[in-house]
């Protein structure tokens, strides 16, 4: 896997046509196509058709049951795509016939080619939410976003936890499940679940982001 967060990205030397415009904003080249989180495009130059993308039923099943799941669009056409989320900071990833598990709102794009599911974390019941992620898998390029400037946290040598909802991404040969703190009541945690977290052991990684995301604003 390659990612700058790494220092093993060479854009020159990997294929694709994912670029960062600046820190906020990626550039996609088509004619190839692209699956984006819906509402991300910020501009376009050229011809460019945005259909919605489900996935089909099983995973319209899960995304209704879990509320976990990216709302995708594909992007076909000819020019040049730009995708934002909320002026959030994005990073690459370049898989190499490899796994990525994402934090599905903090997903932004991704090539055609890599399969994606919806899976749930060991250990977590559906009733306590926010703990199912999507996975990305196979060769090509995949962005994420952070709210704020992330970490990147190597699993291989110590347990790691994480708030669930601070978790961008992860290596998805990790063994993820869930650490509840002894004391129930213990704030020891920004979002909502503050006595329970995600565990993360094995070979890889994790990127944790400086909040939870930006806050949900709701119609009063």
């Amino acid at each position: 896997m390659r990612s700058a967060l790494f220092g093993n990205l060479d854009a020159q030397a990997v294929p694709g046509n994912f670029v960062l415009q600046n820190a906020k904003m990626l550039r996609v080249q088509l004619p190839h196509e692209v699956l984006a989180r819906q509402g991300s495009m910020v501009a376009f130059q050229g011809q460019m058709d945005f259909d919605y993308e489900g996935g089909g039923a099983g995973k319209f099943l899960k995304k209704m049951v879990t509320g976990e799941g990216v709302p995708l669009m594909r992007v076909r056409g000819q020019g040049l795509l730009y995708l934002a989320d909320n002026a959030d900071d994005i990073h690459l990833f370049y898989l190499e016939n490899e796994a990525l598990t994402v934090n599905g709102r903090n997903l932004l794009a991704f090539d055609p080619q890599l399969t994606w599911d919806i899976q749930r974390v060991q250990g977590a019941g559906i009733a306590a939410g926010g703990l199912f992620n999507t996975t990305v898998r196979g060769t090509g390029w995949v962005a994420v976003t952070a709210h704020g400037a992330p970490v990147l946290l190597d699993t291989s040598q110590l347990p790691t936890f994480a708030d669930g909802q601070s978790a961008v991404c992860w290596s998805a040969g990790l063994h993820v499940g869930v650490n509840r703190t002894m004391k129930a009541g213990a704030l020891i945690g920004r979002g909502s679940g503050e006595a329970m977290q995600l565990s993360f052991q094995g070979q890889g990684f994790v990127l944790i982001q400086a909040s939870e995301g930006p806050p949900v604003v709701r119609a009063g």
